[in-house]
């Protein structure tokens, strides 16, 4: 009940998502093959980039010679970065927007356990954030094709575009345990912003400074970084270990705390 109800309210978003984030990858990866063609005086441009700057966005790793490195430089940002701040929006206000809105005696009248809400609403965002990343990954396959790479291993294609998809959930995860704690549902948009927008800002110092280099294990986003993914062809087991560590605990807490709240009717 709680499942169908929560799948139908996110539909109007998530399509909206696909397509602004899924657009501009797949715009990106069609500019590609005009890229191809000058990619000497790309070279030559690239040159003139402060070594910070090509370290912050693993270009010194990657480069442009080919479509899979173009993405990982261009287009993956966007569907980390900007998909990271759908799942933790939508996570952060499924679960509080029943006392923010004033909905809750929905849901109080009728025989379900405050654990069910909690783990049907979770399973719900699990279940949107599954068809925007396979929307992604359907757009980027196409991507690929339009800009004329065809020799894209598999098995990297699979890990560049499951490695999102562990990150979404993982922020998502985040601001569902931590929306447990409040009741307005903008203080929850708030927090949830500052997460990811503060992840990000990490994994670009963590990047671009060894001194701080200790900075990318408290940063998701250094969990799934493109270089390491393309040149390994999987995600490192130990970030992967660390992700599922921080689901597990954040949905905890979530069914901990919401059980034992005091709702506002």
């Amino acid at each position: 009940m709680v499942f169908k109800r929560e799948w139908r309210r996110a539909q109007k978003a998530l399509w909206i998502w696909v397509l602004a984030i899924g657009g501009m990858s797949f715009l990106i990866m069609s500019i590609y093959p005009q890229f191809a063609e000058n990619k000497d005086q790309l070279q030559d441009l690239l040159k003139l980039y402060p070594e910070a700057m090509l370290k912050a966005f693993n270009i010194d790793q990657l480069g442009f010679d080919t479509a899979l490195g173009f993405y990982a430089i261009e287009g993956y940002l966007f569907v980390t970065l900007f998909g990271s701040i759908y799942a933790a929006l939508l996570a952060g206000g499924i679960l509080v927007k029943e006392e923010s809105d004033r909905t809750i005696e929905f849901l109080l009248a009728k025989p379900i356990s405050r654990i069910q809400v909690v783990l049907q609403k979770a399973a719900g965002v699990l279940a949107v954030l599954l068809v925007f990343n396979a929307m992604i990954t359907l757009i980027n396959y196409v991507g690929f094709r339009v800009a004329g790479d065809d020799q894209v291993d598999t098995q990297t294609f699979i890990m560049i575009s499951l490695a999102p998809f562990m990150l979404h959930v993982t922020f998502a995860a985040i601001a569902f345990g931590i929306s447990a704690f409040f009741r307005k549902q903008r203080m929850v948009t708030s927090i949830a912003l500052g997460i990811v927008l503060g992840s990000y800002f990490l994994s670009i110092v963590a990047s671009i400074s060894d001194k701080l280099s200790g900075l990318k294990w408290i940063t998701p986003f250094e969990y799934v970084t493109s270089a390491y993914i393309i040149e390994h062809a999987t995600i490192n087991p130990v970030y992967i270990l660390i992700m599922l560590t921080v689901i597990i605990i954040s949905l905890a807490v979530a069914i901990m705390k919401y059980h034992k709240k005091d709702l506002i009717v």
